[in-house]
């Protein structure tokens, strides 16, 4: 009985951290979502992920999280949001490219706390606009410049 019990627990708890992992993959969908919206320079298609980027935010259990990481987390979704209102609320994509920078950095600090994806995770940088972005390939497509400067800009660093 008591080996039944603790399997149930074990399932219960795995269940759990699999459905929190879930839930920031699912964030960093939505994110790469943005960044590849930005990439295409479609102002709307980047608006719609930055709203589903918001819901999946409110979405994330963070119970599963260590003390720490939910310190972390609590304080940065505030910010992820807000950047993702503006995002949201941009009306092109040059507007919107500003606040993906401030996102950008934001989603940075959270990957490096939490692990958000069982992918590799690539931080890449433009040096034309000195900002960096999150990527879930190591080609490098631009979501600053676009089609104008589509391979400009080199990985950093890769979160595995």
């Amino acid at each position: 009985m008591k080996a039944f019990i603790l399997a149930v627990i074990a399932a219960a708890v795995s269940f759990t951290a699999n459905a929190q992992q879930e839930g920031f993959a699912q964030l960093l969908s939505s994110y790469y979502g943005i960044k590849d919206a930005l990439v295409e320079a479609d102002s709307k298609k980047a608006a719609e992920n930055a709203t589903t980027f918001i819901s999946r935010a409110d979405a994330i259990n963070n119970d599963p999280l260590t003390e720490q990481e939910q310190k972390i987390f609590q304080a940065i979704v505030i910010k992820l949001k807000k950047d993702a209102e503006q995002i949201a609320g941009g009306k092109n994509a040059e507007t919107q490219r500003k606040f993906f920078q401030i996102l950008s950095d934001n989603m940075f600090i959270l990957a490096e706390s939490i692990k958000l994806s069982d992918q590799p995770v690539y931080q890449q940088y433009c040096p034309m606009k000195k900002a960096y972005w999150l990527s879930n390939e190591s080609t490098i497509k631009n979501p600053y410049y676009g089609k104008q400067m589509l391979n400009c800009g080199k990985v950093t660093k890769t979160m595995k």
